[in-house]
């Protein structure tokens, strides 16, 4: 033997089955190698967990939609499935057999709707003696905080029995307003609290409808309204936000009502009963869901909640894709913090029947906060794409095709006059989705914006004083703007990771076009077009 022969061999050929050894080969090299033990078991599994996934979610939308064509059908309406009895006006009583009622306005820096939720208040038809307005203002803008300080005073010198109530920081954000505005002095006498995000535009009948279901019964703390949206129309970030806020509505929380008098406070267009806020322990903000933080405790407590789908308040929604996105960001990561936080204090208890717990963790929260999420990105936007390139890993034709298009139909009972936006609705879902799951993770595992807490922006009636602005006013605004803002605004528009897919959809779209044989491509290309849309932060502006 020769000295070298006792070392180690490697050989490596310069063509393997005909591919020149060249960086392309080493990749299909190495993805031949690994691809039938590694690779193909790994996407099989991912098919199957999806497959599952979709089953629980067709499964709930199922179960739900049935129950709520019973509730239209069967049911018996709210005022005769509860005591109610209407308050009436009595000269000889005057306004004693009205309860004290407070009104909470919460407020930060909302310059551009600050009056009108304040007059929507003032101007309930309920006694005056008998309701306590209290704005709390945790504005960080003096000339704002000076703005709303000056409303109130004006509503004040009118005889109205309004409070302007600062803070001198904003501890637990909109929960620490709350529980601030609840320990002062002049509250002690409420019993009931009524609670209107700064957007929000009650109907003057708001309380006179809402209460007497909270005096006839006692063992109900809360009546939630219906939101209603000003600016739905105004582009298709609002009608798609629209479709997706009128199932939450009109199925989910009519069903959790009917069913286990329970649903997720909405955080606004509510009325509480002050003594269930104080034995459920008071407001909390250790999420970003301090509303649905609330709801959960206080029905471990026993306590109903009843939902009124006629009862219904004016609000803005998001028109602008940053605002849009810090919203879900919140609305998806609070619920599965919070599931972390409750899961097994809600398993411990007592006081709630097996079956409300069964619909708490596994139908309120981990089907709808979790999952729904969840199999929307990793089916649609990751695994699905996959079996492209992977031609061994096929998904049954139910599975891709026939119960996502079952659970489309069933989302979009809430809003018929939007149903010719459907496909588009499912295109902008499937990318929100990656968003939200991204915000789910980061809740479930209480990882760093785990408690970001962004107001979303509001615009009020700026929205409609822009669209009638002049040509030559939009031409003069236009000019004044440096290329160097533009091309800032431009970059700051631009969200690399939805980028990120679109191009890859694209070359699964591309190779699914060449080789492939279920007609994928199709979707795919679509998808990325939704997906580029959304990366360069266009969504908004599409009318």
């Amino acid at each position: 033997m020769g000295e070298f022969d006792s070392q180690p061999k490697f050989i490596i050929p310069e063509r393997i089955q005909g591919v020149s050894y060249d960086i392309a080969g080493q990749i299909k090299m190495i993805w031949e190698v690994m691809k039938a033990p590694l690779i193909v078991p790994m996407l099989k599994l991912g098919v199957y967990i999806c497959l599952a996934m979709s089953l629980m979610l067709f499964m709930e939308r199922l179960y739900m939609g049935i129950v709520i064509i019973l509730v239209k059908l069967f049911w018996k309406k709210p005022e005769q499935r509860y005591k109610y009895e209407p308050i009436q006006d009595d000269l000889e009583l005057g306004s004693s057999n009205f309860p004290v009622v407070l009104i909470q306005i919460p407020m930060f820096n909302e310059k551009e709707v600050y009056k009108v939720s304040i007059g929507a208040a003032c101007n309930l038809s309920w006694p005056a003696d008998r309701l306590v307005i209290q704005v709390l203002d945790d504005s960080t803008d003096p000339a704002i905080k000076q703005m709303v300080e000056m409303e109130c005073q004006r509503w004040g010198s009118k005889g109205i029995n309004i409070t302007y109530q600062i803070r001198e920081n904003r501890t637990g954000y909109k929960a620490g307003a709350l529980k601030e505005g609840l320990k002062r002095s002049y509250v002690k006498h409420c019993e009931y609290v009524a609670i209107f995000d700064a957007d929000f535009r009650p109907e003057p009948d708001f309380l006179r409808r809402a209460i007497p279901f909270l005096i006839g019964n006692p063992d109900m703390a809360l009546v939630q309204a219906r939101w209603r949206f000003v600016n739905a129309d105004e582009c298709l970030l609002t009608r798609m936000q629209e479709m997706s806020l009128d199932y939450h509505f009109t199925v989910e929380q009519e069903v959790g009502s009917a069913t286990h008098a329970f649903f997720g406070f909405n955080g606004t267009a509510g009325v509480w009963r002050i003594a269930a806020i104080n034995e459920a322990g008071g407001w909390k903000d250790r999420t970003t869901v301090e509303d649905m933080d609330l709801a959960v405790r206080a029905s471990l407590r026993g306590w109903k909640f009843l939902y009124l789908g006629d009862l219904q308040a004016k609000s803005e929604l998001p028109s602008t894709l940053r605002a849009f996105r810090f919203q879900q960001h919140r609305w998806s990561c609070g619920p599965a913090n919070l599931f972390r936080k409750m899961v097994m204090e809600i398993v411990r208890n007592k006081r709630v029947k097996f079956w409300k717990k069964v619909y708490v963790i596994y139908s309120f929260f981990f089907v709808r906060k979790i999952i729904a999420h969840m199999v929307t990105f990793f089916f649609y936007c990751v695994v699905l794409p996959l079996t492209i390139l992977v031609p061994e890993v096929r998904v049954p034709i139910w599975g891709a095709v026939y119960i996502p298009s079952i659970i489309t139909i069933l989302n979009s009972v809430g809003t018929p006059r939007s149903i010719h936006l459907l496909f588009y609705w499912i295109l902008f879902e499937n990318v929100m989705s990656l968003h939200r799951t991204k915000a789910t993770f980061i809740g479930l595992l209480e990882a760093g914006r785990a408690n970001e807490w962004v107001v979303t922006e509001k615009l009020g009636d700026s929205v409609n004083n822009n669209k009638n602005k002049t040509a030559g006013d939009a031409a003069k605004k236009t000019n004044a703007k440096s290329p160097k803002r533009t091309r800032s605004k431009f970059v700051e528009r631009l969200n690399t990771l939805e980028l990120g897919f679109a191009a890859f959809l694209f070359i699964c779209g591309c190779y699914d076009f060449v080789h492939g044989k279920n007609n994928y491509f199709i979707y795919l290309f679509l998808q990325t077009i939704t997906f580029s849309i959304v990366g360069f932060g266009y969504v908004g502006t599409i009318v």
